[in-house]
C-alpha cells in the first residue's frame, strides 16, 4: 500500500502510534473515490461530444490509483475512450454512453494483431477493470452497417468493446446495444466475468456478435440475454494468416444465459491454438440459427475438446447441433452434396482442426428444422462425441460423417423418417 503525504507528516510530527495506524486502516478501506465527468466538462445532452471529459476523469483517476467513474442520467455521446487499470466506469439508471456515429471518429488501430479500429470502450494491458450499472451503452450501429453486397465504406466497423491483455475484468448489470461491430471480446485476456447483462441489436445487423471471448482464459459468462444479428457467444483462438502467435482459448464457463435472435452458441471458427475446458450449462435457446455449434476449416483449425453442454432448452432453433470442420459444409451437405475435395483426406498440418471429447447432455430441442450435423474430414474425424439424454423434434435428422459418435437415451424424431443419418465412415453406437 502507498502511504501518502499526510500520513507520512502525521508519523513525523511526534502523534502516538495507535493513531497513525488508525489513520492508515481509514485510508486503507475508505470507499473508491468517483466523480462525474460533468465535473470535468461533460454535458451528458447528446449533443455534445463528451468524450474529451470522461477521458480526462478516466486518467485522473488513473493517476490517483483508481476510482470510479460515475455517469448519471443523461445521453453522453463519445468517440472512443481508454480505460486504465483500477477503474470503474458505472452508468446510473437512465444514462447512456452514445457511440459517435461519425466515422473519422474511430481512427486506425491494431485489434488481435491486425489492422483495425479504435472500440467505443477499449483497455490495453490494464488491470482490476469494471463496467457496470443500470445505464446503456449504445454504439450507433445503424451508421456502419451494411447491407449484403454493398462495399466497406472506411473499412471495417469498429467493435464496441475490446479488453486486449487485461486481467480481472467485471462487466454486470449493463445493456450494451447496437454495436457497429462484435459488442464485447476480451482477447488474450484472463479472469474475466461478464454477468447480468443485456446485448442487443437487430436480427439483420451484420457481425454483432455478443461475446467472442477471445484467446483468453478463466472467463465466466452467466444470466447474459443475448438477441443479436451473428453469434450469441463465438470462442475464438487465433486467426490464421497474420504471422501472429496467439494463445488458446480455456476455462470458459456459460451458466443461465437467453439466447434469441442470433447464431447461437459457437466454438470457432478460428481456433487455431486450440480450445479446451468449456462448460455451458442451463442456457435457453429461443428463435436462433444454431443451438450448439462448433466449426472450423483445413485452414484454420486446431485442438478443441473438453466440451460439455448441459440441461439445454431449444425452441424454434433452425440446426439443433451443427458441429463440422470444414466451413460451407451446410450447404454442400443440404443442397449439392460434399464436393470431391471434401472426401478426399488431405496432409495433416498444424492447421487441421481435431475435435474430440465433447459431450451434449440433457437437451431437449422443439421445433427444430434439422437435428444437425457432425462432420468431421477424413484426415480428422471427430471422435468421441457424446449425446446423453437428447430430445430432438425436427424436419430433418441428424447426418453423422467421418465422426464416432455415442449416445444413451436419445430420441430425435425428423419428418423427413430419418432420426440419424450416417454417411461416409459415420460410426454412431446408441444404448
Amino acid at each position: 500500500m502507498k502511504v501518502g503525504k499526510d500520513l507520512f507528516s502525521t508519523i513525523c510530527s511526534g502523534l502516538p502510534l495507535a493513531v497513525f495506524l488508525a489513520a492508515l486502516s481509514a485510508r486503507a478501506f475508505a470507499a473508491p473515490a468517483s466523480c462525474d465527468p460533468r465535473a470535468f466538462g461533460a454535458k451528458g445532452d447528446g449533443v455534445s461530444k463528451d468524450t474529451a471529459a470522461i477521458q480526462k476523469a478516466i486518467d485522473t483517476f488513473e493517476q490517483r490509483g483508481g476510482g470510479i467513474v460515475r455517469l448519471t442520467p443523461g445521453t453522453y455521446l463519445s468517440a472512443p475512450i481508454v480505460l486504465k487499470s483500477d477503474i470503474t466506469l458505472e452508468l446510473e439508471k437512465g444514462a447512456t454512453l452514445l457511440g459517435s456515429p461519425i466515422h473519422a471518429d474511430y481512427p486506425a488501430h491494431p485489434e488481435f494483431q491486425e489492422p483495425g479500429k479504435l472500440p467505443l470502450v477499449g483497455a490495453v494491458g490494464a488491470v482490476n477493470v469494471t463496467i457496470r450499472g443500470e445505464g446503456t451503452i449504445d454504439g450507433s450501429g445503424s451508421a456502419w452497417w451494411l447491407k449484403k453486397g454493398e462495399p466497406e465504406v472506411d473499412g471495417p466497423a469498429p467493435k464496441m468493446m475490446i479488453f486486449d491483455h487485461c486481467r480481472h475484468l467485471l462487466i454486470e448489470g449493463v445493456t450494451i446495444q447496437n454495436s457497429p461491430g462484435w459488442n464485447v471480446v476480451p482477447y488474450a485476456s484472463d479472469d474475466v466475468v461478464i454477468r447480468s447483462v443485456k446485448i442487443l441489436a437487430p436480427a439483420n445487423s451484420p457481425n454483432t456478435d455478443a461475446i467472442d471471448p477471445f484467446s483468453s482464459s478463466n472467463v465466466r459468462i452467466d444470466h447474459v440475454v443475448a438477441d443479436v444479428g451473428d453469434d450469441d457467444i463465438a470462442i475464438k483462438a487465433g486467426e490464421p494468416g497474420t504471422g501472429a502467435t496467439y494463445d488458446p482459448s480455456r476455462n470458459i464457463t456459460i451458466t443461465d444465459c437467453t439466447f434469441l435472435h442470433g447464431h447461437g452458441l459457437s466454438v470457432g471458427s478460428d481456433v487455431m491454438a486450440g480450445v479446451s475446458n468449456v462448460l455451458a450449462e442451463r442456457i435457453h435457446f429461443n428463435g436462433t440459427n444454431n443451438g450448439i455449434r462448433i466449426k472450423s476449416n483445413r485452414d484454420r483449425g486446431g485442438e478443441v475438446s473438453h466440451l460439455v453442454f448441459r440441461d439445454l432448452d431449444m425452441k424454434n432453433v433452425k440446426t439443433t447441433i451443427n458441429v463440422y470442420e470444414y466451413s460451407g459444409m451446410e450447404t454442400r451437405l443440404t443442397q449439392k452434396g460434399p464436393s470431391a475435395d471434401d472426401e478426399t483426406a488431405q496432409p495433416v498440418t498444424k492447421l487441421t482442426p481435431h475435435f474430440h471429447d465433447i459431450l451434449i447432455e440433457n437437451l431437449t430441442s422443439t421445433a427444430s428444422a434439422s437435428a444437425g450435423e457432425i462432420v468431421g474430414l477424413p484426415e480428422a474425424p471427430v471422435s468421441e462425441f457424446v449425446l446423453r439424454n437428447v430430445k430432438v423434434s425436427a424436419e430433418r435428422g441428424l447426418v453423422v460423417r467421418y465422426a464416432h459418435v455415442t449416445g444413451t437415451n436419445v430420441a430425435i424424431e425428423s419428418r423427413d423418417g430419418t432420426a440419424i443419418n450416417k454417411e461416409t465412415e459415420g460410426v454412431v453406437s446408441l444404448h
